[in-house]
C-alpha cells in the first residue's frame, strides 16, 4: 500500500479532500522522520516501536575479491519493533493462510528441464552515421 493509497481511503472514511489528508500524512511523516533525525524514539501504543540503534563498525569482504577486507563504518539505523497488537493481528494472519495452503494443496505437476536455446552473438553498436 502507498502513501497515495493511504490518501484515497482515509478521505472516503472521514469526508475530507485529498489534499488535506495528504498533508495531515505528510506531516506525520516528516515529524517521525525529525524525531528519528534526532536520535528519538517513537512509540505509537498497540502499533509498535521506532528506535535509532547504531550498527557497530565492522569488518567485510568485498565478493569478486574475498580475499580484500573491507571496514564497514559504524552507522545509524532505524529499527522498528511491532506492538502486542500488531503482532496478534499479523500472526492471526500467518494461521489463517497457513491453513487455508493445507485445504487446497495440490501435487506440483512434473515439469519438464527447459530446452537450451542457442545463444546469439550481441549485435554492434551502430556509429549514428546512415548510408
Amino acid at each position: 500500500m502507498t502513501k497515495r493509497d493511504f490518501v484515497v481511503k482515509i478521505a472516503k472514511e472521514v469526508g475530507l479532500t485529498q489534499n488535506q489528508v495528504g498533508v495531515v500524512i505528510q506531516k506525520n511523516l516528516d515529524y517521525i522522520s525529525n524525531e528519528l533525525a534526532e536520535g528519538k524514539t517513537i512509540e505509537l501504543r498497540n502499533f509498535g516501536v521506532f528506535e535509532v540503534k547504531t550498527r557497530k563498525s565492522r569488518v567485510g569482504r568485498n565478493p569478486r575479491t574475498p580475499e580484500d577486507e573491507v571496514v564497514i563504518p559504524e552507522r545509524a539505523v532505524v529499527k522498528f519493533r511491532a506492538g502486542k497488537e500488531l503482532k496478534a493481528r499479523v500472526e492471526s494472519f500467518g494461521s489463517k493462510k497457513k491453513s487455508s495452503a493445507g485445504k487446497s494443496a495440490k501435487k506440483p505437476a512434473k515439469s519438464k528441464p527447459a530446452k537450451s536455446k542457442p545463444v546469439a552473438a550481441p549485435k554492434k553498436a551502430s556509429s549514428g552515421k546512415k548510408g
